[in-house]
């Protein structure tokens, strides 16, 4: 997760910009009173103790009692804190307070690189022997289990440490810090290797496993079959650097599957990319080429991710409808990787409007995007968390050209935003989304991660604004005509009213719609008293926000638009007077049943 780095006064502000420019990805925080700041925030410790709960790294550009006593209420345990970093106002000292050895050393000594100031390192495993075991480089992992905390100890105590690799050309851990002897010992490998009380077993990420599959593979089965042929080869699971295949197979849940399996990134390779691998294949096949158009698949892919100096370790081998193959890479795999991400698709809903109505989901999600796709509005109202992500901005209206928009930036490799407002899933995007994708025959489509990021949805927020109307149950109907025929319109009204449902009113009343609402009211009439509560919510969570309660009798319903809400209550919904203002309310259970309950049995 990329570092939050945070300002709170405008002194700090240039240093601050300094280093977030200076880390890659990483946003600026700052108070909405000052200017400059990627991502506005109204109260600085619960600001703080939000993007903690979150496990994002902190760099706060303040004084470390600021943080410390900002963040002590929250504080967890070592092993899952998030890094948490405090840097002196003119960049002279970087001091990481919490997750050391998750990240805070590494990230104050970049920022002291980018301040020309000090990292105050005062972990003891840093200070001497200048690295620690329990924090390796990305990728690297112990064996399950394993612990670097006795080897540490007597590493920082200058007690005799063996160091073992068959991985020569993996430069990490720095073998100036061990000996040749000594009862405890570092091993370094990417084979399998058993668990010894006297050592610390390390694999570090120099292997890639490619796959090709036939056509809607069973999941369970490609998982096996990856597991099968790295036991057979006795290669450590923790060393996967990354799976590869082609792009043909973006679609198959069966390749995705075993990229979550071995805990490694997925990548993917245009057949062509692929070709050019043909002359250090094993096992080329003009069957494959005549197939996807490169000669090889699962060998290709893990030689494309190895790098010009990888070398097969175990060649094509076909288990049932699988193909699997392994390439060992002489140093570490690490980032950027041959090849692209699987492209990932997020509907997110960000409330009506507020920005302290959007949910922590919402706001991680569009700070992770590399793309934001919605109606230019939407884009404005979010554009304090996505100030460094691609723009994508569509007039209203035009909801199909935005999700085939987000959908093909997404089919490409790119983290994609589809911004709705509300929830995504009531009369928003989501549904769109996913009609578009049954009804479109474009695999590439197929192979999106497509996750929908719940809102609070405007229908919470009128609710809540007015009191409680939908306490007991309710419907919601659109009076939209547009999409759906005004016959059906009016028969789930009538269904509604016989059936006592508390209703909301979605898209109410436009420009050219001006019947079905009032229709809709004296339906309504029919079954229920003149006096039932009717709420009109107007611009929720925006300026000009507007919410009256007024009666289904005798409400003026001519000011009525679509950025309005209309709710109605049922038989049994009640008013309640408070020193601010009139409440609407459902009770829990109707009358007879609260008679029945004053009764008893």
């Amino acid at each position: 997760m990329t570092p939050a780095v945070i300002f709170l006064t405008e002194g700090a502000a240039d240093i601050a910009r300094r280093i977030a420019d200076g880390l890659d990805g990483a946003r600026l925080h700052g108070p909405r009173s000052l200017a400059g700041a990627d991502v506005g925030f109204e109260t600085p410790t619960l600001h703080l103790q939000t993007l903690f709960a979150q496990g994002s790294p902190i760099v706060g550009v303040c004084a470390s009692g600021i943080l410390i006593r900002a963040l002590a209420p929250v504080l967890g345990g070592k092993s899952t804190d998030p890094p948490v970093v405090s840097v002196a106002a003119d960049g002279s000292a970087v001091v990481p307070l919490l997750g050391g050895h998750r990240g805070a050393n590494d990230l104050a000594r970049r920022i002291a690189a980018l301040t020309e100031g000090a990292a105050a390192i005062t972990t003891a495993s840093e200070a001497h022997p200048g690295f620690a075991l329990d924090s390796p480089p990305p990728g690297w992992r112990p064996v399950d289990g394993d612990t670097a905390r006795p080897v540490m100890a007597a590493l920082v105590k200058g007690e005799p440490v063996r160091l073992e690799t068959d991985c020569p050309g993996v430069s990490w851990p720095p073998a100036r810090a061990f000996t040749t002897d000594g009862e405890l010992s570092v091993q370094v490998t990417d084979r399998v290797a058993g668990k010894a009380a006297a050592t610390l077993t390390l694999h570090p990420p120099t292997l890639a496993l490619g796959i090709g599959c036939e056509r809607d593979v069973d999941a369970p089965v490609a998982v096996k079959a990856a597991l099968d042929t790295l036991a057979r080869g006795g290669l450590a699971l923790n060393s996967i650097a990354a799976v590869g295949s082609v792009a043909l197979k973006a679609d198959e849940p069966a390749v995705r599957a075993v990229a979550e399996a071995l805990s490694s990134p997925l990548r993917l390779f245009e057949a062509v990319d692929l070709e050019r691998e043909t002359p250090r294949l094993a096992n080329p096949s003009d069957l494959v080429y005549a197939e996807v158009g490169c000669h090889g698949v699962a060998e290709a892919a893990a030689l494309a991710l190895a790098g010009d100096a990888g070398e097969l370790v175990v060649p094509k081998e076909r288990i049932g409808p699988v193909t699997i193959a392994v390439a060992r890479s002489p140093t570490a795999i690490v980032p950027p990787l041959a090849g692209r991400a699987s492209g990932r698709l997020s509907v997110v809903g960000i409330g009506p409007g507020d920005r302290d109505w959007r949910t922590a989901e919402a706001v991680s999600t569009l700070l992770a995007a590399d793309d934001v796709v919605g109606y230019a509005l939407y884009l404005d109202l979010v554009n304090d968390v996505t100030r460094r992500a691609a723009q994508h901005p569509f007039p209203i209206g035009a909801e199909d050209d935005r999700v085939v928009h987000a959908l093909n930036l997404a089919a490409s490799g790119r983290t994609v935003a589809l911004v709705a407002s509300g929830d995504p899933g009531i009369y928003a995007l989501a549904t769109l989304v996913f009609e578009r994708l049954a009804a479109s025959d474009d695999r590439s489509w197929r192979g999106v991660d497509i996750n929908v990021v719940p809102g609070l949805s405007a229908l919470q927020a009128a609710a809540a604004r007015s009191g409680a109307p939908l306490g007991h149950d309710f419907c919601a109907i659109s009076l939209s005509d547009l999409l759906t025929p005004s016959g059906v319109i009016e028969r789930r009204i009538r269904a509604a009213a016989e059936g006592d449902f508390a209703v909301v009113f979605y898209n109410p009343q436009s420009r050219s719609r001006r019947t079905l609402l009032e229709s809709a009211r004296q339906t309504l009439l029919a079954w229920r008293p003149a006096a039932t509560p009717l709420i009109v919510a107007r611009n929720l969570g925006r300026p000009g926000e507007d919410v009256r309660i007024e009666t289904l009798g005798d409400a003026d319903l001519t000011a009525v638009d679509m950025l309005s809400l209309v709710i109605v209550g049922n038989s049994e919904t009640r008013l309640v007077s408070t020193v601010s203002g009139k409440r609407v309310f459902a009770p829990r259970g109707y009358g007879v049943t609260a008679a029945r309950q004053a009764e008893g049995p």
